[in-house]
């Protein structure tokens, strides 16, 4: 069978993850706002006279105003958010409004990565001042522009919904102002609007995408154009990292009609064929004997017990994330919990793709990625082309969640195209997707908390093992005490009072490939100690909100956001025979969200979640309906975790495959949401993820007080809760 794993190993390994943060740093720190003039003119001319005052603005002479986003949008609302930003320091007609996405360039880097990648909840809040400049900058010109024409001073102008307005009530479109705008002088630190008089941040504004989702005309991964001579690949791909094949026979699968090549690459045996039927059918086909290595017999089980002792010597002498007061000195009732948390697919709504066609001198790929920056570098370092001639079609994704920022579909499906001499359209299944690695990580937590005589905690020792997604990644190097900061949020930074702490790590490695899944650290931790908190209020015989109040005296926004969805939840107040209330709080990504689950428990085990009611402080809001609707989001994808969610494993192989055996929340089982955003002139946080992390516990919380029983490990097992 044709082999080309030596050929191109090298050049893979060479391009490490880390490679991942090498995106141009160049232009991160003075924004990527401003063009030279010679450029601006350039980019002019190439849109028919239009007004480039930036990279991330064009005007025309027709009035329409093109707002370009380097960040992607994956469902979260960016090429609305985007727009809104800069419509409002523009004081443009929102009508007019159109989006396009950016191409690959340094000007346009995520201020809060150093690099264009979208991730972290990171798009409003990095963006918040670019983008706001943006507009101010036009909008500083096109005034210039209208006092030039008219000979009037700058002073005695305004502007409003798309055109400049001088005092005798003469008015001039942007659009008849584009030609002599452009040559206006860039301010370098124009003036931005005071948030009191914003008049489209903070309204509830449709989003821009929404037509062309709905009509058929959005363009994602899996639309990229049929290319000449293109075939399509389907991998079969290592069950675990490190894996290799022994052997492969490829003799069933040429057989099948229309598959032209099998070809062995770093990551698996790929299967080329005319159609997806012919690779896919070709791909199952294959006889493949994997050399396990040391995973040959790797199980849940095992897993649960390596990461269970790592919690338990963290407790002790792991690598201290928080240590306040003094542990050993400090008694009173002792209360002791070990909560555990799965791995977790992504099971984004488009499984993965991605189509390459490496030529001499250039590359061409259409894909969704969150991450198109550092994968360019990447694949400069595999097929030696010249970044600037890596050309980067990034479509809309069908979810992104965290999966879309590695690089490895887009690495494969390069290979392909580098080695087989043919544009190459790579396409996951569901099954393939759901077996390729790439999880949240697996957890085991062991709490102990001391509470004195007014049931108060006065010592909290936390000890958590779990694998590093720092290591994994290549993103963030570890510092030298070994602390991964993401396997640690949500817990070494809980808000509660209590004088004398220890919470440390205990790294575990037991194979599985591990990744950013949404919200990160923060999606197992606060469920852990929001959980545990919910027993130590229990423990004192208190009330678990009036509990979490008590021990927030420092906390002004946590206490604020659990009073709001206490209050609009009814805390207290009486609900229908069998329904019982839990609550929990989160801070995650600048963002605070209190959650109320509102939840019944059948004779068979099974919970049903009635209602949530979330608070919000996000800070200053772009739109208030992308809010609610990421919350609500949140919640789905919480739900689902926290009822269903497992990737299990036994024999070094994965156990799912697709939504049979990992199910997701269906429309019948989704609960009523209420999203309250509460006001604030904070700077704005994100609001992608801190929906998710209150939400479990908020669940766990609820059945206790309905059932009696603790829920200490997810997903939710309805044979635990049975009626005796």
């Amino acid at each position: 069978m044709p082999s080309v794993t030596s050929s191109v190993e090298n050049s893979v390994t060479d391009a490490s993850r880390r490679d991942f943060l090498k995106g141009s740093i160049a232009g991160a720190l003075v924004i990527g706002i401003s063009l030279s003039t010679g450029t601006r003119h350039a980019l002019a001319s190439a849109q028919s006279a239009a007004f480039t005052p930036n990279a991330f603005l064009r005007i025309s002479e027709d009035n329409v105003i093109t707002v370009i986003s380097g960040t992607v949008e994956m469902g979260q609302g960016v090429l609305t958010a985007i727009p809104m930003l800069v419509a409002e320091e523009l004081d443009a007609d929102w009508s007019r409004i159109r989006f396009e996405q950016a191409p690959t360039a340094a000007v346009y880097n995520n201020p809060a990565f150093g690099m264009q990648a979208t991730g972290g909840s990171t798009t409003v809040r990095a963006f918040w001042a670019p983008m706001r400049k943006a507009g101010a900058t036009a909008r500083h010109m096109l005034v210039a522009a209208a006092a030039q024409q008219w000979q009037v001073p700058v002073s005695s102008l305004t502007t409003a919904n798309g055109f400049v307005v001088a005092s005798d009530g003469r008015k001039a479109s942007y659009g008849s102002l584009v030609a002599l705008a452009a040559q206006q002088p860039v301010p370098t630190d124009p003036a931005l609007k005071d948030p009191k008089d914003f008049k489209i941040l903070g309204k509830a504004l449709k989003r821009l995408d929404t037509p062309a989702k709905t009509n058929g005309s959005a363009k994602f991964g899996l639309d990229a154009p049929k290319l000449p001579g293109m075939v399509v690949a389907v991998m079969a791909r290592a069950p675990l990292p490190g894996a290799k094949p022994r052997s492969v026979d490829s003799a069933k699968a040429l057989a099948v009609k229309g598959v032209v090549q099998v070809l062995t690459i770093p990551n698996g045996i790929a299967v080329l064929a005319t159609g997806y039927w012919a690779a896919k059918t070709g791909r199952d086909q294959l006889v493949i004997d994997w050399d396990m290595g040391e995973h040959a017999g790797l199980s849940s089980e095992k897993i649960s017990e390596l990461l269970e002792a790592k919690a338990q010597m963290a407790q002790t002498a792991g690598v201290v994330a928080l240590e306040t007061g003094d542990i050993a000195n400090a008694s009173g009732k002792n209360l002791e919990a070990t909560y555990q948390a799965p791995y977790l697919a992504h099971a984004t709504m488009e499984p993965l793709n991605c189509t390459a066609w490496l030529k001499p001198d250039s590359l061409e790929l259409w894909t969704g990625t969150q991450g198109q920056g550092p994968l360019q570098n990447i694949l400069s370092s595999i097929t030696k082309v010249a970044p600037e001639n890596i050309k980067i079609n990034v479509f809309l994704l069908g979810g992104g969640f965290g999966r879309r920022i590695a690089p490895d579909f887009a690495i494969d499906a390069t290979v392909l195209s580098m080695v087989s001499g043919k544009p190459v359209k790579l396409i996951f299944s569901r099954e393939d997707d759901m077996a390729a690695g790439f999880y949240r990580p697996a957890s085991v937590t062991r709490l102990s908390a001391s509470l004195d005589a007014q049931g108060r905690p006065v010592k909290l020792n936390v000890g958590v093992g779990t694998p590093s997604i720092a290591v994994a990644s290549g993103f963030i190097p570890l510092p030298p005490s070994g602390l991964d900061g993401q396997a640690m949020e949500g817990i070494a930074d809980h808000p509660y009072d209590i004088p004398n702490q220890r919470i440390a790590y205990g790294r575990a490695e037991p194979g599985p490939q591990v990744w950013f899944w949404r919200s990160v650290g923060h999606s197992q931790n606060i469920f852990f100690m929001e959980s545990f908190m919910d027993e130590l209020a229990h423990a004192a015989g208190q009330d678990p909100y009036h509990y979490r109040h008590g021990l927030l005296g420092h906390q002004p926004r946590y206490k604020a956001v659990l009073e709001a969805a206490a209050e609009k939840a009814g805390w207290g107040k009486p609900l229908p025979k069998g329904v019982f209330r839990g609550i929990a709080v989160g801070q995650s990504f600048g963002s605070y969200v209190a959650e109320v689950a509102e939840v019944s428990v059948d004779a068979e085990g099974q919970p049903k979640v009635h209602r949530v009611v979330a608070a919000v402080d996000c800070g200053m809001t772009v739109n208030p309906e992308i809010i609610r609707r990421q919350i609500e989001g949140a919640i789905v994808y919480g739900l689902s975790a926290a009822l269903y969610g497992r990737i299990s494993y036994k024999d070094g192989r994965v156990e799912q495959g697709n939504f049979n055996d990992y199910p997701v929340l269906r429309m019948n089982a989704m609960p009523k949401v209420e999203v309250h955003i509460l006001p604030s002139t904070e700077a704005p946080g994100g609001i992608g993820e801190p929906g998710l992390p209150p939400l479990a516990p908020a669940l766990a919380n609820a059945i206790y007080a309905a059932t009696g029983k603790r829920v200490r490990q997810l997903p939710i097992d309805p044979n635990l809760l049975k009626k005796a």
